[in-house]
């Protein structure tokens, strides 16, 4: 059990991890240049929250079934369990179609020279850098409620 656990934890940090990088790569404040590069680096950073999301989920279903946790209706573990479909709402509804569209624009050939984001793509990386925001702190409430188990 001491290893399911253990791995439970690693994917967890390996999955919440690239996130909080989103914060820092979509920051609002960047050229044009750097936010192609960085949004190139956020779509590769995306497989380690989809996987170690998913294993977390997992281990996490596995821990409860096998372990002496309890029902399943504590607010520790049913709360982490909305907040984490939470999170993959925002991600999967809001985030990454934002954040593809945003793609599209800086990496279609006829905007390689541009120097300035339109409005409509100042508006999408600011809702995709305050959805990351989010996420962040939905993913640490979970690591919070794991940690101090509230009743």
């Amino acid at each position: 059990m001491k290893w399911l656990v253990l791995f439970h934890v690693m994917v967890s940090i390996i999955g919440i991890g690239p996130t909080i990088f989103g914060t820092i790569l979509l920051r609002k404040h960047q050229t044009i240049s750097d936010l192609r590069h960085n949004v190139l680096l956020q779509h590769k950073l995306d497989y380690f929250p989809k996987t170690g999301g998913t294993l977390a989920v997992i281990t996490g279903i596995l821990l409860v079934l096998f372990g002496s946790y309890g029902s399943i209706l504590q607010i520790w573990l049913f709360g982490s369990l909305v907040l984490y479909l939470t999170i993959q709402i925002i991600v999967i509804g809001f985030i990454s179609p934002a954040l593809s569209n945003l793609q599209q624009w800086l990496l279609h050939p006829d905007n390689r020279a541009s120097t300035q984001l339109p409005p409509s793509q100042i508006s999408a990386l600011h809702k995709v850098s305050n959805l990351y925001w989010l996420t962040i702190l939905l993913g640490l409430t979970i690591f919070v409620m794991m940690i101090i188990k509230p009743t």
